[in-house]
């Protein structure tokens, strides 16, 4: 085991997101913690690797492309390198989701002005 990173080592943004990248620690995965307010959620974005996401707890409406899917606590949700998408907390609670990004480093493109 090369490095433990401990609870609250990396620090929440004022939204509640937790950021790792995993380049500065060996890793070839990077993720976002994210635990957000209903209506919460990014823009529109895409990425040149894929996305995974974890739904722990509460409802996300994801939309890639034109698909657009609801998703809750067990699900979990793929979209390809280079796919226009976003999600939003459309439950009544927080939204616990880990989103999982196949690169040591988070590169993302705002589509959204």
């Amino acid at each position: 085991m090369n490095r433990v990173v401990r609870s609250g080592e990396l620090k929440p943004s004022p939204g509640g997101t937790v950021t790792f990248e995993g380049d500065p620690y060996g890793s070839g995965v990077s993720f976002f913690l994210v635990d957000n307010e209903p209506g919460a959620g990014p823009e529109l974005h895409k990425h040149p690797y894929s996305e995974t996401w974890i739904i722990r707890s509460g409802q996300a409406r994801f939309t890639a492309g034109d698909e657009t899917v609801d998703a809750g606590p067990g699900d979990i949700v793929v979209v390809g390198a280079d796919m226009p998408h976003m999600f939003k907390n459309v439950g009544g609670e927080r939204l616990d989701i880990i989103c999982i990004h196949a690169s040591p480093r988070i590169v993302q493109d705002d589509l959204q002005e």
